[in-house]
């Protein structure tokens, strides 16, 4: 029962390409990750947690983008085999949601 933020720094390691934008929840409202993404020159667009005493604003137009990624994954965990990880390896679960993509796209294009 850990928090989202953190693993934050496993994720945005330097070696991946650099983002423009950090859209995330509240889980990743914090003054360290506000920081580091304002030195790389990152917008970051989170929703301050209700405890915050210095105000930020989001502009929800742009937040309102973390729905489609959101709604991505719920479609992909529609997958038994994705949401509950049957695979052993990294490299079959991967494979098995490449696969998922795949089918997504299809029906999607079929439309």
């Amino acid at each position: 029962q850990t928090s989202d933020y953190l693993g934050f720094d496993l994720v945005m390691v330097n070696n991946l390409p650099e983002p423009s934008v950090l859209l995330a929840d509240r889980g990743y409202d914090a003054d360290r990750i506000r920081k580091k993404m304002e030195a790389r020159e990152v917008l970051t667009q989170i929703p301050m947690r209700k405890s915050r005493r210095m105000r930020v604003g989001v502009d929800h137009s742009l937040y309102s983008l973390r729905n489609l990624v959101e709604r991505c994954f719920n479609k992909l965990k529609n997958a038994r085999r994705v949401a509950t990880r049957y695979d052993k390896t990294a490299e079959s679960f991967l494979g098995f949601i490449d696969i998922t993509s795949i089918r997504l796209w299809l029906r999607l294009l079929s439309t």
